[in-house]
Order: C-alpha cells, then structure tokens, then sequence
C-alpha cells in the first residue's frame, strides 16, 4: 500500500510537526492554491491526499485517481468541493473536520452581527480618517439584546450560535431546518417555517451547507420579506445567497445591513457590495483561530493516519 500523502497547501506549525512524526509526505511549497495539475498528480500517485476547501476535487479529477488513493481529507467541516459520490463509488474514502471549529464559526457570526448592527466599521474608519463629536442620534445602531434572531440551519455552527444567543444576550431564537434540534429545543427555541422566520426575525443567520437545494436560498423573494431594519449574516457558503439581489436589497434599503464571511464567486465579490457602508466583509476566516486551525489539523492527521492503518477514517463523510 502505498503510505504517502500529498498535502495541497502548508499546514499551521504545529500540524507540520505531527505529521513530520506520523508519515511520510510532500507538500505543495508555494503560498498559494495548488493547481489543477498538481492536484492531479496528488490523487494519481499518493495514498492519501489532504486537500484545502478551496480545492475543487471533482468528478474528472476523481476519474484520474491511482489504484493507491484511499482517502481525500478535506481541511475543514464543509465539503462541497469535493465530489463526494465519486469518490465513493471508486472506493476512496472523504473525511472532513467537524466539531473542533464549531465555536470559532459561531463566534465570527457573532463578530459579524455586532459589527454590523452598531456600525463598528463604519465607526473606525470615522476615527482614523477625520473628527467626530459625540450627539443624541449619532452613528445609532441596532439593540441586539433581547432581539429575535433565526438561524438558518440548525447543524452543529447553528446549534451553537443559537444557544450562545439566547443564553448569552436573551434572544428569542426562531429555527428553519429539515431536522428537529436537540439543543436549539432545550432553549425553547420555535422551529417554523422559512416563510415565517424570514418576517418575524431582527437578525438572521445562515448555517446551511452548500447543496443543489441551498443554493440561492436567499434570493430576491426572500430579501423583500425581511424586515426593512433586518440584518442578515452568512458564515456558511457564499452561493447560499444570490450576492447580486443582496448588494441591491442593501442598496435600497430592503433590509438595513448584512455581515459576510464567505463569496457567492469566492474569492470575487460583487463590486456593488464594496461601496456598501451597510456591509461587513470579512475574508473567509470563520475558523480562523490559532487554536482551531491547529485543532483542524490535528483531526486531518488522525484521518490519514487511521487510514493508512487500514482502518476507516474518524470523520468519514457519506452520501446518499
């Protein structure tokens, strides 16, 4: 079996490490995505290849695989780049990182929400750039303390960010999933319909994967039956929101403002949206933590290395 690993993009210093002591690989040396040829020639000549959300593993490149590849180990929770049903149906097992970015992803959301409810760019760049003085109705922003928020997918992230909001700032929490939430319940967080959430909501967050069905979940449609002083957030993928109806939804104040984390054309964003003082963009850093990187890591090194053994790996990811 060949024991061999090709790794598409250098690893926190600590995942290095452990690796250097667990198997043997190569690493793409460059700062930047591998390509496609290389990508290529990962899964033709490796037994295992750890590969970065923004690879795109898809169907063609899966076709090309060696007898030797037996698992793809994405470096992170979601996996939309990676043909999960191919690769199954030729016998190579996906893994994936769950659970240890949990409270990072939740916590970005958060980071997201406040900025832009209380204007915290827009108030930064009033310091460095010119004088300000304090009035009545200056810079006023958005309560966000006993507000209603919906959560948009009620997975691990959702849960989480669902249970910090109504514990933490007493929020009454509305839910939209095709699943009933354990955590979310013992809240007493209300599971309602899309229809429903999107107009009783003051704050609204997405926490869906990226799927045939997620796609453009937030539209045009959907945009106009948010509340005019709503604010919507997305730190699940980008093309869950049709980017171009949101950059004219905040235009026209349809709704009052949005956070984005993540791209409907990562790493392009509608240009419309970067003349918006309504936004908050941030560069795809949900799970950007010294801690949770390192931890991330950690979970790709024990998937290979269970795989290597023989064994299956810890997070094996599945289709239907």
């Amino acid at each position: 079996m060949n024991k061999k690993v090709y790794v598409t993009r250098r690893l926190p210093e600590k995942v290095m490490q452990l690796m250097n002591k667990t198997f043997e690989y190569d690493v793409n040396p460059e700062p930047r995505l591998a390509t496609r040829e290389e990508l290529i020639n990962g899964v033709k000549n490796y037994g295992a290849i750890i590969t970065m959300l923004n690879d795109n593993i898809d169907s063609d490149i899966i076709s090309m695989a060696g007898p030797d590849l037996k698992l793809i180990a994405n470096y992170g929770v979601g996996f939309n780049n990676i043909d999960v049903k191919a690769a199954n149906e030729r016998g190579i097992y996906v893994s994936n990182t769950p659970d240890v970015l949990t409270d990072a992803t939740a916590d970005i959301a958060f980071t997201l929400l406040f900025a832009a409810a209380r204007r915290v760019i827009e108030g930064d760049n009033i310091v460095r750039t010119s004088s300000f003085a304090w009035a009545p109705e200056y810079m006023l922003g958005y309560d966000i303390t006993g507000k209603t928020i919906g959560i948009i997918g009620a997975g691990r992230i959702g849960a989480n960010f669902g249970r910090k909001a109504a514990l933490g700032f007493n929020m009454k929490v509305l839910y939209y999933s095709h699943r009933n939430s354990e955590q979310l319940d013992s809240i007493d967080a209300e599971k309602v319909e899309l229809d429903e959430l999107l107009t009783r909501c003051d704050f609204i967050s997405l926490h869906v994967p990226l799927t045939p069905e997620t796609k453009h979940l937030i539209g045009a449609a959907e945009l106009a039956k948010m509340k005019s002083t709503a604010i919507l957030i997305n730190t699940a993928r980008g093309p869950v929101i049709d980017e171009k109806a949101l950059a004219e939804a905040l235009t026209q104040k349809v709704i009052a403002a949005a956070g984005l984390d993540v791209y409907e054309h990562e790493p392009d964003v509608e240009p419309v949206l970067k003349t918006l003082k309504n936004v908050v963009l941030m560069p795809h850093v949900g799970s950007a933590t010294f801690g949770t990187r390192d931890n991330m890591g950690f979970l790709v090194v024990r998937n290979v290395e269970a795989v290597l053994e023989g064994k299956e790996p810890v997070n094996m990811v599945r289709v239907k």
